[in-house]
């Protein structure tokens, strides 16, 4: 990936990151689907938690311009996917995560780090 495109993409993960989002994972699915490009995936402890990273990532992606084309399970907070077009990001209730195991459908997809989720790991870490 481009060094501008990672840029862009950082903005993504910065809002998902946002509000204390788990497990966030990074995939580039450009060559395995022409459905998106990256995917990203995400947790909440809570649907409130779900919910709450879903409305923060909308709110700060709208503030750069950025708006989705489609938002689907807001209210329930079970599953909220964010559809960008290029970038899908997926934020689930940690259990339906496990159940629905989307890292596993994506097993051949390149993970992705990015500035901000590397400057997080380091961070947590306590580098």
């Amino acid at each position: 990936m481009k060094k501008e495109g990672r840029q862009i993409l950082d903005n993504y993960v910065r809002a998902v990151l946002g509000r204390k989002a788990l497990g966030v994972i990074v995939l580039d699915v450009k060559t395995l689907t022409s459905v998106a490009d990256t995917i990203i995936i995400c947790s909440g402890r809570s649907n409130r938690q779900v919910s709450a990273i879903a409305e923060f990532v909308r709110s700060e992606l709208k503030k750069s311009g950025i708006k989705p084309l489609g938002i689907e399970g807001l209210k329930d907070g079970h599953w909220v996917l964010l559809d960008y077009g290029h970038i899908i990001i997926h934020v689930f209730y940690e259990p339906l995560r496990d159940f629905y195991d989307i890292e596993g459908i994506w097993v051949d997809a390149e993970r992705i780090k990015t500035e901000s989720f590397l400057k997080q790991d380091a961070e947590e870490r306590g580098i």
